[in-house]
């Protein structure tokens, strides 16, 4: 683990303060820590790391979700009172931290999260009169922002100095309710990440989201039942962990196929790679989704991509070009187009090399840092 991974692992007990330094932007990034493991988490991470070597800002973390010693460390075992004492001891330190900074940066997701993560630092960052950014991330928006209209949208356009979304499928929903947002993309560390250029693909598939239901895995091993009816070998690695775990596993059963499905659980981003390495076509079936992540690794990687057309999916992935599409709930198409790449390696191909040269392009470091670096001293700019 090099020394980024262990300042944003430890933050929760010591989290990074900035250092003296007036000639670049103090930015605060608000967020969770990869002790929840999931989109928001790795996104922060690689962000503070790509901004650890910018001359224009400082970056510093602070944690949502506080990791605390003693007799409040024992409190966060206790449900509902951890939620209690998380905020207390998040807001605490935001009331130290914010006065601090330059910029607030804070990652949302929906619904109460909303209310109980970003929306804590974007009231300090307004009571100290610092920009704030409500970096939302939530394929729910439109959800959220229908359900709760009497409550996101006016605190978002009163408290948000700019609302930055990954996709230009989240700035259309939010200009649907009458909310300026712009699109910075999502990137992955395409260095680190092993890319091999597949010219022919073996039926081994890989899953790599949450087990929760917005994320419909059991499409994923209702299709891949089907694709298993003709491709006997054929096997299915599904990463991450969730509420349903048990009932996906009595679904794989159910089907005939669990002796070739296999659940691994939750994998440490860092361990990703070779997962993705070890399978030669990706499965993603969401009802719900916005731009995620694991679909810009796989193409990092090389791995086709198979997926529904939740949200935002069809604005990253191109179909026939980079990926292939089919409707939400469907699992016959999706095994459809699974099984297509099995019989035409040259497809399999074409998708692989051209995601991969979007992915080159669009989802790296170097394409986005000056977009974020541009907001930063924009927003720092109006506030002198």
């Amino acid at each position: 683990m090099d020394s980024s991974e262990v300042k944003m692992s430890n933050v929760n007990t010591s989290n990074t303060v900035p250092t003296e330094n007036t000639s670049r932007i103090r930015v605060l990034i608000v967020g969770p820590s990869l002790d929840i493991l999931g989109g928001q988490a790795v996104q922060a991470k690689r962000l503070l790391d790509g901004l650890a070597t910018s001359g224009v800002v400082e970056a510093s973390f602070l944690a949502v979700n506080p990791r605390l010693s003693g007799f409040w460390g024992r409190c966060q075992r206790v449900k509902y009172v951890r939620t209690m004492v998380n905020s207390i001891a998040y807001f605490a330190t935001l009331l130290r931290r914010v006065p601090q900074s330059d910029v607030v940066h804070a990652f949302s997701a929906s619904y109460f999260s909303y209310l109980l993560s970003p929306m804590p630092a974007l009231v300090v960052g307004r009571i100290f009169k610092k920009p704030t950014i409500l970096n939302y991330r939530s394929g729910e928006a439109d959800d959220h922002l229908t359900r709760w209209k009497l409550t996101a949208v006016p605190t978002m356009r009163r408290l948000a100095t700019a609302i930055v979304a990954p996709s230009g499928y989240l700035v259309d929903v939010f200009g649907k309710h009458g909310l300026t947002a712009t699109s910075i993309s999502n990137f992955v560390p395409i260095e680190k990440l092993p890319y091999r250029a597949r010219t022919s693909f073996a039926p081994r598939f890989f899953s790599n989201r949450n087990l929760e239901s917005l994320y419909n895995v059991g499409c994923t091993i209702r299709a891949f039942a089907v694709v298993h009816e003709q491709h006997p070998t054929a096997t299915l690695v599904i990463a991450g962990d969730g509420a349903q775990r048990r009932e996906l596993e009595a679904l794989a059963d159910e089907l005939s196929v669990a002796d070739a499905v296999s659940f691994i659980g939750r994998v440490d981003p860092g361990a990703m790679g070779e997962r993705y390495a070890a399978c030669d076509i990706y499965f993603n079936s969401p009802n719900i989704d916005n731009m995620p992540s694991s679909i810009v690794e796989s193409f990092a990687c090389g791995l086709p991509v198979v997926s529904t057309d939740a949200g935002g999916i069809p604005y990253i992935v191109e179909h026939e070009t980079t990926g292939l599409l089919s409707p939400c709930g469907d699992h016959r198409a999706l095994a459809h187009s699974a099984l297509r790449i099995l019989a035409d390696h040259s497809l399999g191909e074409r998708l692989s090399r051209n995601a991969r040269q979007e992915c080159e392009t669009k989802y790296v470091w170097p394409a986005v840092q000056t977009k974020w670096e541009s907001l930063y001293s924009d927003l720092s700019a109006r506030d002198s």
